[in-house]
């Protein structure tokens, strides 16, 4: 096992870290471009600009690199706190650390190409298995294919995907039986399809599908896709954010833009009932017992779900900087509690959205906006309900399958 000798402990207060500050400063300035982005399905670029300057998209980087090599619980409240803004910007954010994570798994003269000196490196694409086909050539592959979710695409300078690699027409399979194999393509030299991101909520992720076609990718910029999803392949790097298995990671980042923008319908829910009278009513929205009932309610279960999260990621942080190895049982709990909490918000926020009224539906309200983005979010294959089951399975002793190592 290897020896973490950095960052063996969480912050103490994870909203004193100036990059939480930083983002929680931001929202005012979200709520500025939130039309622009909607609108044309992408984070403005001055927004980027600000993004970089904070730090954002160095979040989950080695300090060797230039970046913040932020422990998972402040990556989740940064993360939160811009969701609360805009949640296409809280999800591009999120999915960039996951990206990174997973290009620190390259050899090291691709993570060097990736994360030049005084890089701004953005990371968009999938870590879901398949879209492409290559063919071994010298020095490489010749990859053709098309994927979805490229969410950030904009913003990106390069591109994640996975692919099968074909021996006389047939997928190569590795000894550990794996048959995916991940690259990393130049933003600049692929292909973003116009028209294939028309969707309710979270448009201004700008998640088209895009392709390559025969394009040359070099060895350097190549890994094994080992798990379903992923597995971490990252641990070389020293510190204890390195070391997490990849339960601690994936899962929690998409929870966390979920979670932040329940936190914006509570707060879009409080801000209308003290401002609306309902039609045929004397009293404002606040004054009736019923809403007062449904925001102390969504408050606490959100809550609770963000607590248990929260608390499952530090169990698994305090066992490997004490030296341990992290349980199963251990790693289940972490990937169950992100998908609770999951559903913990969609319960604040469908509380929140009933009691908004005729206001809950209009396409102009923040409480519609929000709950657009929250849906689509918790649509997502890392919230999904079949992970009870594949962690139930865990926990009477029974193989949970490949998804959960």
């Amino acid at each position: 096992m290897q020896t973490i000798v950095e960052d063996r402990r969480l912050p103490v207060d994870i909203d004193a870290q100036p990059v939480v500050q930083a983002a929680a400063a931001l929202k005012p300035t979200l709520r500025h471009y939130q039309d622009e982005i909607e609108r044309e399905q992408r984070l403005s670029p001055e927004l980027v600009e600000q993004m970089h300057a904070a730090g954002f998209y160095r979040l989950l980087l080695p300090r060797s690199l230039g970046g913040l090599q932020a422990d998972p619980l402040t990556y989740i409240r940064v993360i939160e706190h811009l969701a609360e803004g805009v949640g296409s910007v809280g999800w591009n954010v999120a999915n960039n650390g996951v990206g990174s994570l997973v290009t620190l798994g390259l050899p090291d003269d691709g993570v060097q190409e990736i994360y030049p000196k005084g890089h701004r490196t953005v990371i968009a694409g999938t870590a879901v298995q398949g879209g492409g086909e290559a063919v071994s050539v010298p020095g490489g592959y010749r990859v053709s294919g098309r994927w979805t979710f490229g969410s950030g695409c904009h913003e990106a300078a390069w591109m994640l995907g996975s692919f099968q690699i074909l021996d006389d027409g047939q997928p190569r399979r590795r000894d550990d039986g794996g048959m995916f194999w991940r690259g990393v393509f130049p933003r600049a030299e692929v292909e973003v399809i116009p028209g294939s991101w028309e969707v309710s909520g979270l448009r201004g992720t700008g998640s088209f599908d895009w392709t390559v076609k025969d394009f040359f990718l070099p060895e350097r910029r190549t890994t094994v896709h080992a798990g379903v999803p992923l597995d971490n392949q990252w641990a070389h790097w020293p510190g204890v954010t390195y070391a997490l298995p990849a339960q601690a990671w994936v899962g929690p980042h998409q929870c966390a833009v979920i979670t932040g923008l329940a936190r914006a319908g509570i707060n879009a829910l409080v801000e209308l009932a003290g401002e609306k009278t309902p039609r045929g009513r004397t009293g404002r929205l606040c004054d009736n017992p019923q809403v007062q009932d449904a925001v102390g309610r969504a408050d606490a279960i959100l809550n609770a779900g963000r607590i248990y999260r929260n608390a499952m990621i530090a169990e698994l942080w305090n066992t490997l900087a004490d030296g341990r190895e992290t349980t199963l049982e251990q790693r289940a709990r972490c990937r169950l509690a992100a998908v609770h909490a999951g559903d913990c918000a969609r319960q604040a926020m469908d509380l929140m959205f009933r009691h908004g009224g005729s206001s809950s539906f209009k396409t102009a309200s923040r409480l519609a906006e929000v709950w657009r983005d929250l849906q689509v979010v918790g649509q997502a294959a890392t919230l999904a309900p079949e992970w009870y089951p594949i962690g139930g399975r865990a926990f009477l002793g029974l193989d949970p399958g490949p998804r959960l190592r």
